[in-house]
């Protein structure tokens, strides 16, 4: 064959799923005894979220989002018919705002706090003002990743002065995809991050604390989630080496 046409090979990519001209970053999870126990713990939580809950016992998952950006655009022009929506390419940057989202999986509601810095004192403080709302459960597994404001000895030292209180569990490293709040995070940001424009960080940030009430009204509920323990330990026997 001496030609062939863009369509036909659209159609045959199409066919095998393939999508030779897109690429994602990806770091792979290094999968030895620490991955499968951190990951056991992680999935036992999410399995048992709902029997724990009625015995005043919540699985929390918290993710941040660091750094996120207050941009301002002109106007969005709203799709008519016969042409799409269109965006104002330029901008103007308010600063930076950082978002620490607590997901209750049992019942997919959300909790958001925003921190002026992401470090261990300001993830402490967070932890504190959560646990105060929540003064009536008995205890919170946390599901969290490594990051060095959740494993610093001051956020240590402030979990095991909890008595108990607080359960962490880290996520493996490299595999923050077993955190739910990553879905939470996905799910806010299109309903409520993605088309905004703020003239100021605290025009911003009264939307954020605003749209969580909302977003639990409107659009929460327990994400579905289907790897169990049994299918992660035959994953991982295949796989680890």
């Amino acid at each position: 064959m001496d030609t062939i046409s863009p369509r036909t090979i659209r159609r045959i990519l199409d066919e095998v799923d393939l999508q030779p001209h897109r690429t994602r970053y990806w770091r792979t999870a290094r999968l030895d005894a620490t991955f499968k126990e951190r990951a056991e713990k992680v999935l036992w939580c999410y399995g048992n979220a709902g029997p724990l809950a009625r015995r005043g016992v919540w699985t929390v998952a918290v993710d941040e989002v660091p750094n996120l950006q207050v941009l301002e655009r002109d106007p969005i022009r709203r799709a008519i018919p016969g042409a799409i929506e269109q965006r104002e390419f330029e901008y103007t940057r308010h600063g930076t705002v950082n978002l620490l989202l607590f997901l209750i999986v049992h019942t997919g509601r959300m909790e958001v706090a925003v921190e002026v810095k992401k470090d261990a004192a300001h993830d402490i403080r967070a932890l504190r003002a959560f646990r105060r709302r929540h003064r009536g459960l008995h205890g919170v597994f946390l599901i969290q990743d490594g990051d060095p404001s959740h494993t610093a000895g001051d956020t240590q030292d402030y979990l095991a002065g909890c008595r108990g209180w607080w359960r962490p569990r880290l996520t493996p490293a490299h595999a923050s995809w077993l955190n739910q709040a990553e879905m939470l995070v996905g799910a806010f940001g299109y309903h409520y991050l993605r088309r905004g424009s703020w003239d100021d960080r605290g025009a911003f940030i009264a939307h954020v604390l605003a749209s969580g009430p909302e977003y639990n009204r409107l659009y929460a509920h327990p994400f579905e989630w289907t790897w169990t323990n049994p299918q992660m330990r035959q994953w991982f026997a295949s796989h680890a080496h």
